[in-house]
């Protein structure tokens, strides 16, 4: 029989897995600091940050915020509420209806963007050639 031994983690990498981790935490607790400035939960400001980009069908974006369509319904039906966001039919496929951003939850996520300033204040410190590397380290970290 043959055992095979987990190889040990250096001390390096498991800084490094520290510092991502305290970068993330962070970057959440901004997150959801920067949502109830404006009376959302976070889970309501990721999606009306997704809809700013492109109108959705429900599953999709169940399936980017890695939860339940049903999950997916409540939120949109209490931003629609509020009136950032409104269900439009798919162009493509009129049985499929898309949710997306009004003017105004286009407005808030923009705000919301604009009020995340933990990663982007330190980044602006680094020169555009440590930026191009950061990048480049995180996106061999993400196909990986």
């Amino acid at each position: 029989m043959v055992t095979q031994k987990t190889p040990r983690i250096d001390p390096l990498t498991l800084e490094v897995v520290d510092l991502i981790g305290t970068v993330v935490s962070r970057y959440h607790e901004e997150y959801e600091d920067a949502a109830a400035e404006h009376t959302l939960t976070g889970a309501q400001a990721r999606l009306l940050s997704l809809l700013s980009l492109e109108p959705l069908p429900m599953r999709r974006l169940a399936q980017k915020l890695k939860c339940e369509p049903s999950n997916v319904t409540g939120i949109v039906d209490r931003l629609e509420a509020r009136g950032l966001v409104e269900r439009r039919p798919d162009p493509t496929d009129r049985r499929v209806k898309l949710a997306a951003a009004t003017e105004e939850g286009l407005r808030i996520a923009r705000s919301l963007r604009d009020s995340l300033r933990f990663a982007r204040e330190p980044l602006a410190g680094l020169s555009r050639e440590e930026r191009v590397s950061l990048r480049g380290m995180l996106q061999r970290m993400l196909a990986a």
